[in-house]
């Protein structure tokens, strides 16, 4: 570079966080400030990998201090709590821009389920349930098409979730799969009139089973998958009917609550059996 002007080159040192604790480096540069290191760019205090171990702690639960000081007694990296908020906070906007994209108007299969889960926020231990919408493309590809975070589940709730899918695009779809939630139907069809409500059968068993006791579940069980099982609509009516004469004398209640939704526990007949697969 001699005769250039951008003589006189030289390297600077700096340090850098890694995976496996602190690396000192030194950095080539030039008089203009053309040089580009490659590995480590300029500004780079950290890398690749050091921020996905830090995001990882933090899904755990684990507080800023708290990732402090494992990072310190793990790998011997003393970090400060600004670096790790600042690694946390960096994926806020990717969160949020993933919560309210845009969706498909049509998806031929959706799901609608919460799962409650044990969160800590400002506190103690709570119970949260975070409410799942996933829905199947019409390329057949599952998509999760959001998570929202309340202390419930609820009718009410899922109407806010409809109504914001509704205005990230969605449309319409065919089915609606749906655990036993009550209102949860009614909410559903309040937002998208046109879609068929299929009451989860999964769901329907286990609630179905907790009226028997322990050594008769599995002989109940079997003539319960006669049911939804069954090729069509009259055979399932069918086995319903030889189930209620079997079992009605011990618990009524079973019978009794498939019939009281039989309408929505019975939509997939409507369909072929590859999508009664699906379902």
């Amino acid at each position: 570079m001699r005769g250039s002007g951008n003589s006189r080159n030289g390297k600077s040192a700096k340090t850098i966080q890694t995976e496996t604790g602190p690396l000192a480096i030194e950095v080539p540069r030039d008089r203009n400030g053309d040089f580009e290191p490659q590995l480590v760019s300029k500004r780079q205090r950290r890398l690749e990998g050091f921020d996905e171990k830090v995001l990882a702690l933090y899904a755990r639960g684990l507080s800023t201090r708290g990732i402090q000081g494992h990072l310190e007694e793990l790998y011997g990296v003393e970090v400060s709590p600004t670096l790790i908020s600042n690694v946390t906070e960096s994926v806020l906007a990717d969160v949020k821009a993933w919560q309210s994209r845009p969706l498909a108007s049509v998806y031929p299969i959706l799901y609608f389920d919460a799962l409650i889960v044990k969160s800590r926020e400002a506190g103690p231990v709570k119970n949260k349930a975070v409410y799942l919408a996933l829905g199947v493309n019409l390329q057949g590809e599952k998509e999760l098409l959001g998570l929202w975070i309340a202390d419930t589940e609820g009718a009410k709730f899922w109407l806010s979730v409809f109504t914001e899918l509704k205005n990230r695009g969605v449309q319409d779809g065919f089915i609606a799969c749906v655990d036993g939630l009550k209102g949860l139907p009614e909410a559903i069809e309040t937002v998208f009139p046109n879609i068929q409500v299929q009451r989860c059968l999964v769901h329907q068993v286990r609630h179905s089973l907790q009226y028997v006791t322990w050594k008769e579940r599995k002989a109940v069980a079997k003539d319960l998958r006669a049911i939804d099982g069954a090729a069509t609509l009259t055979e399932a009516e069918a086995a319903l009917a030889r189930f209620a004469d079997t079992w009605d004398a011990k618990y009524p209640a079973i019978s009794q609550s498939w019939r009281a939704d039989w309408t929505r526990l019975t939509v997939f007949f409507d369909d072929p059996p590859e999508i009664r697969k699906v379902l």
